[in-house]
Order: structure tokens, then C-alpha cells, then sequence
């Protein structure tokens, strides 16, 4: 699929199909997502694939109901982490930017949107979902303490093609000075 293809068919995918993903098509998703771009190349971001049903249910139930219809409908959950104090951080630990600690959000976003586009283009479908318990969470997954929670990605092979939703225009998006 080229990269056209793969940005204007890529949507946000709710429900899924009974079909497990392999770890081998999760690790090849990853393999790509690690191309993404990154403050001074350093590679924050972490991926832990939850695929135990009963992990599942408690995360559905405990520490995301919001989005348990989604969780409860995938089987491969992965929540995406990085490694704190790195992305917009000099070597001291001050910060590079007025930014602060938000860089490395920045980064999550661009990686997450990356590993989405690479899951697409491998056949799956993903959403990003970001309400839910993040310390309870991060306890649960019992994360090591120099990494937090990020996002956690839906992934599994689409039960249909949502329809594309509407875009702004390139004149509302673009200005020139």
C-alpha cells in the first residue's frame, strides 16, 4: 500500500472480528513504528501487548469503562508508554524548550500515529483511546517506574470500514505570511 493510500484509508476502528493478532504481525507493526521521528533520536516510546481475556476484563472494568465496549471487543490491547525525563530534556535534566515535559507527549503522538499507520497498512485496524485510570493503570501493569502510561491502542482486524469523515480544507488548515 503507498503512503497515500495508507494516510486517506486508515480510520479509527471500534469493532473488531474474532481473529487473534500474531505476535508476529504485532512485532512487525512495532518493527515500523520505531521508524518514527523522535526528539534528539530518543526512541521514547514503549509497547506492551495485552492480549489475556482476563486482563482485559479488569482493564474494562477497573480502569477503563468508558471505552470497555471498544477493549472488550479487541483482542490485542496495546498500551503505549515511554521512557520519562528524555524526549525535550538536556543531558542535566533541565528542560530543552518552554515546552517542558511536553515534548515527550509530542513524540507519543507521532509514534502512535505511526505504529497506527503501519498496523493499517499490515491489515488492521486501530483506535486510540485515551480515557482511563493512568496510575491505576500503570500500577496494574505493574510499569516500571521510570516509564508512564500513554495511550492505549485498540488493535485487531476491522469488522468493517467506517465511512471517512469529514476534513477541513486545505485553506482553512494552511496559511502563508
Amino acid at each position: 500500500m503507498d503512503l497515500q493510500t495508507c494516510i486517506h484509508t486508515r480510520r479509527s476502528i471500534r469493532t473488531f472480528t474474532s481473529d487473534p493478532v500474531s505476535r508476529d504481525t504485532l512485532e512487525e507493526a512495532v518493527s515500523l513504528a520505531a521508524w518514527a521521528p523522535s526528539w534528539k533520536n530518543t526512541q521514547i516510546s514503549r509497547y506492551l501487548a495485552i492480549q489475556d481475556p482476563e486482563a482485559l476484563h479488569t482493564i474494562c472494568e477497573q480502569y477503563a469503562p468508558f471505552n470497555a465496549r471498544v477493549i472488550g471487543g479487541c483482542h490485542t490491547l496495546v498500551a503505549q508508554t515511554f521512557v520519562k525525563n528524555r524526549s525535550g530534556f538536556e543531558r542535566d535534566g533541565s528542560f530543552s524548550t518552554d515546552r517542558e515535559r511536553g515534548w515527550q507527549y509530542y513524540d507519543c503522538g507521532i509514534a502512535a500515529q505511526t505504529f497506527c499507520l503501519a498496523a493499517h497498512a499490515l491489515g488492521l485496524g486501530t483506535v486510540i483511546l485515551g480515557i482511563f485510570d493512568r496510575k491505576g493503570l500503570e500500577q496494574y501493569l505493574n510499569l516500571p517506574e521510570d516509564q508512564e502510561l500513554m495511550a492505549l491502542i485498540a488493535v485487531g482486524y476491522p469488522a468493517g470500514t467506517p465511512a471517512p469523515p469529514k476534513r477541513k480544507d486545505v485553506e482553512t488548515l494552511l496559511s502563508f505570511r
